[in-house]
Protein backbone atom coordinates (compact mmCIF):
# COMPACT_ATOMS: atom_id res chain seq x y z
CA UNK A 1 0.00 0.00 0.00
CA UNK A 2 1.11 3.57 -1.07
CA UNK A 3 1.23 6.06 1.55
CA UNK A 4 2.22 10.09 1.97
CA UNK A 5 4.01 9.34 5.15
CA UNK A 6 7.52 10.09 4.28
CA UNK A 7 5.99 13.84 2.74
CA UNK A 8 3.68 14.55 6.03
CA UNK A 9 6.82 13.83 8.26
CA UNK A 10 9.22 15.93 6.05
CA UNK A 11 6.86 18.70 6.07
CA UNK A 12 7.18 19.18 9.67
CA UNK A 13 10.92 18.21 9.88
CA UNK A 14 10.31 15.25 12.33
CA UNK A 15 12.77 12.33 12.15
CA UNK A 16 11.96 8.66 12.05
CA UNK A 17 12.28 8.80 15.14
CA UNK A 18 10.48 11.54 15.91
CA UNK A 19 7.23 10.19 14.32
CA UNK A 20 7.54 6.71 15.74
CA UNK A 21 8.06 8.15 19.34
CA UNK A 22 4.50 10.13 18.82
CA UNK A 23 2.86 7.17 17.49
CA UNK A 24 4.36 4.72 20.49
CA UNK A 25 6.16 2.28 17.45
CA UNK A 26 9.88 1.60 16.89
CA UNK A 27 11.84 3.64 14.48
CA UNK A 28 12.07 0.31 12.32
CA UNK A 29 8.25 0.49 11.75
CA UNK A 30 8.25 3.88 10.47
CA UNK A 31 10.80 2.53 7.89
CA UNK A 32 8.74 -0.20 7.20
CA UNK A 33 5.54 1.60 6.83
CA UNK A 34 7.38 4.32 4.42
CA UNK A 35 9.34 1.53 1.86
CA UNK A 36 5.60 -0.17 1.61
CA UNK A 37 7.06 -3.50 3.68
CA UNK A 38 4.43 -3.11 5.92
CA UNK A 39 0.67 -2.17 6.18
CA UNK A 40 -0.19 -0.39 9.20
CA UNK A 41 -2.92 -1.88 11.42
CA UNK A 42 -6.56 0.21 11.56
CA UNK A 43 -5.70 1.24 14.82
CA UNK A 44 -2.15 2.31 14.11
CA UNK A 45 -3.84 3.53 11.16
CA UNK A 46 -6.05 5.71 12.74
CA UNK A 47 -3.80 7.02 15.40
CA UNK A 48 -1.52 8.21 12.43
CA UNK A 49 -4.63 10.11 10.90
CA UNK A 50 -5.40 11.75 13.93
CA UNK A 51 -2.07 12.75 14.62
CA UNK A 52 -1.06 14.10 10.93
CA UNK A 53 -4.90 15.61 11.58
CA UNK A 54 -6.07 13.85 8.01
CA UNK A 55 -8.79 11.55 6.69
CA UNK A 56 -6.67 7.66 6.29
CA UNK A 57 -8.08 7.39 2.60
CA UNK A 58 -5.11 11.30 2.32
CA UNK A 59 -2.57 9.56 4.07
CA UNK A 60 -2.73 5.64 2.45
CA UNK A 61 -3.13 4.96 -1.02
CA UNK A 62 -5.35 2.00 -2.46
CA UNK A 63 -3.68 0.73 -4.98
CA UNK A 64 -6.83 -1.81 -6.83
Amino acid sequence: MKNRLKVLRAERDWSQADLAEKLQVSRQTINALETGKYDPSLPLAFKIARLFEQPIEAIFLDEA
